[in-house]
């Protein structure tokens, strides 16, 4: 690239570009964010910021005149309109070939299906097709965009449950999916740069509630069978996708051993935030490193284990919860992120604490002491 100091364009203003401008700035690189808030958590760190709607190709056409690569902190953009400006002027990391089959949740899954990655049984079901008796319970309903900290995902137990949630919605086309009765959700984050060299974090749980992570646990207590069955999907759907980036890959663990993918986020990811603290390279500087063709960074822990708690929002206000946030970074092994949103409701992510671990046995009463401080308990 031509410039002495790489510029890295980000859509997206949220927590996860706050964090990558933070590592930005300890690799050297410059930022530029399109985001449509002055408030977006991003603003303040940025070199310079855009300020637009995620999904305004005119506003990233101006950000690819004014930066090297281009990536993203979420999926929420119009690829079709982007295409338009995919030139040899304009570097999307990842390329929108590869986020392409990933955007739609149903296509998603075709895609994994495809590559005969193991996925739960799911179908795709339209208003003007006569197959909903076709379904049996309990089952997931997803919305096919769009969705995410549970919004879109809708845990189905009877037909009344199901008529009423699909009328809701507006009778969209959705993706309708088998229950899975997991053991224990996991995920992995896993990079991949331009010469194909792969880095995979360690295999972690994710505990989740109303489907919004409440806690991650790294590394996970699994077999070894079960974590090279994860590297292996890794590997596969980033070279698969010939990657250049950063993706989170949530995974169900089945009673009787079986990985299933569960859903694929082609950006840094809420499951990876522990590599903040706990691992020799953060997650957030290995998105950087890959999409900017420097080596891929070691993603050892350098603590025996840790746990990741999000610090989710339990009513609806204002404020900054200094006093909570002081009493948690007096907590031993506590590193407390804050991401500086002005107002809470119950179930949004405000921040989170990453806790370092002797062994990961921990992690349960640790996270709970955590919750404690946080809740005011």
């Amino acid at each position: 690239m031509s410039k002495s100091k790489q510029i890295v364009g980000i859509i997206g203003g949220g927590q996860l570009a706050w964090m990558m401008a933070q590592e930005a700035q300890k690799l050297q690189l410059q930022t530029i964010i399109q985001t449509p808030n002055s408030d977006d958590p991003a603003v303040g760190l940025a070199d310079e910021v855009i300020f637009a709607d995620v999904a305004d190709v005119a506003a990233t056409q101006e950000l690819a005149q004014r930066c090297d690569v281009i990536t993203f902190e979420n999926e929420f953009v119009d690829l079709v309109e982007l295409e338009k400006i995919n030139n040899s002027n304009v570097l999307f990391r990842p390329r929108l070939s590869a986020l392409k089959p990933l955007l739609d949740k149903y296509e998603q899954r075709c895609y994994l299906d495809n590559l005969t990655l193991p996925v739960p049984h799911f179908s795709k079901l339209e208003k003007t097709e006569n197959d909903s008796n076709l379904i049996t319970f309990p089952c997931v309903m997803k919305a096919r965009r769009h969705g995410y900290d549970g919004q879109g995902t809708v845990i189905l137990h009877d037909r009344t449950q199901f008529e009423e949630t699909w009328k809701r919605w507006g009778y969209p086309s959705v993706l309708m999916e088998e229950f899975i009765p997991f053991e224990r959700e996991l995920a992995v984050m896993a990079a991949r740069n331009r010469q194909g060299e792969i880095a995979i974090y360690p295999i972690v749980e994710t505990q989740q509630e109303n489907q919004v992570c409440r806690r991650v646990v790294a590394p996970a207590a699994v077999s070894e069978d079960v974590v090279k069955d994860c590297q292996a999907i890794a590997r596969s759907l980033l070279s698969n996708l010939d990657v250049i980036g950063l993706f989170g890959i949530e995974l169900f663990l089945t009673p009787d051993g079986r990985v299933l993918v569960n859903e694929i986020a082609p950006r840094t990811h809420n499951s990876g935030h522990f590599s903040l603290d706990a691992c020799e390279t953060s997650q957030f500087a290995q998105i950087l490193r890959a999409v900017c063709d420097l080596p891929l960074g070691s993603t050892t822990m350098t603590s025996p284990a840790a746990v990741m708690v999000n610090l989710l929002g339990f009513e609806t206000a204002e404020s900054d919860y200094q006093q909570r946030r002081d009493r948690l970074g007096g907590f031993p092994k506590a590193h407390v992120y804050w991401y500086g949103k002005r107002q809470s409701r119950p179930g949004r992510k405000l921040g989170h604490v990453t806790v370092l671990l002797d062994q990961v046995e921990e992690a349960g009463q640790v996270a709970a002491a955590i919750e404690a401080i946080w809740r005011g308990e």
